[in-house]
């Protein structure tokens, strides 16, 4: 069989990942101090920027807590979760797409 090369052209397009914010939401039982830990322990922020978000999660009803891909923004959510009912707290995080 004779061999045949064929030229095919592939517009490939590249596109960003979507990405999701993680929220975590005001509750009148989680105490504001649980909350800045958990903004130090499961999204790294420094001391100083947790407590203003901590502060803007208490004063508006929610905040952004990051931006993530699918997969971390869950996984951040649920450790929230998890965090929360082990210290007796119904803190709430849900993630939406970022638009």
């Amino acid at each position: 069989m004779p061999k045949i090369e064929e030229e095919v052209e592939h517009a490939l397009e590249l596109q960003e990942p979507k990405k999701y914010k993680v929220i975590l939401h005001n509750d009148d039982y989680t105490s504001m101090d649980f909350v800045v830990e958990i903004l130090v322990r499961i999204f790294h922020k420094n001391h100083d920027e947790a407590e203003l978000i901590m502060l803007h999660i208490h004063e508006r009803g929610k905040a952004v807590c990051g931006l993530y891909s699918y997969e971390i923004a869950q996984t951040k959510a649920h450790q929230v979760k998890q965090l929360a009912k082990q210290n007796g707290f119904p803190l709430l995080a849900t993630i939406e797409e970022d638009i």
